[in-house]
């Protein structure tokens, strides 16, 4: 029996949580997913995060905690697939010749992924900045008129965006 510290109070077992809510989560994802499949996995993705960080709710808050934490799967379930579709879509317009293998689309999902969530890390104007910067080739100057900011602000936000790009580069090698 796998028992982890329950937020300001005793251990609870973790299979008592899962035992007596791994239906209705279910249940619930199915119901707003409208995919069984995409549905377990999501529930085992919620219980694996919970083991994760090693806390369970007290057993009043059980089902709320089970929301917020499948309800933030769901948004990146659909960010990832949204990712996925744009992605292939843009793979379509290219000749057969140029395809990459599925390893390779596999992997590139995972980096845009990724880069996606890094990106949603910054806050608004950093993220925007650097990618009109980065995507959009403005200059600081057409940046700065559009955000409404000093081209000196623009600077620090490309900084700071690039920064966490370092970061995270670190962070994923060994």
């Amino acid at each position: 029996m796998v028992s982890i510290k329950q937020q300001g109070r005793s251990d609870v077992p973790f299979d008592a949580l899962y035992h007596k809510h791994h239906s209705w989560l279910r249940r619930w994802l199915s119901a707003k997913l409208g995919c069984s499949h995409t549905a377990a996995d999501l529930a085992h993705d919620t219980y694996l995060r919970i083991l994760a960080r090693g806390t369970t709710p007290a057993p009043e808050q059980s089902r709320r905690f089970l929301t917020q934490v499948a309800k933030g799967l769901v948004v990146d379930h659909y960010r990832r697939r949204r990712i996925e579709t744009a992605y292939l879509e843009t793979l379509s317009l290219l000749p057969e010749t140029h395809s990459p293998s599925p390893e390779e689309q596999a992997l590139t999902i995972e980096a845009l992924v990724e880069i996606d969530t890094l990106l949603h890390e910054l806050p608004d104007k950093p993220r925007r900045a650097f990618l009109m910067c980065r995507l959009d080739g403005q200059s600081y100057q057409d940046i700065a008129d559009a955000l409404k900011v000093s081209v000196s602000s623009v600077e620090k936000y490309i900084a700071r965006a690039l920064l966490a790009c370092h970061r995270a580069i670190s962070e994923s090698q060994p």
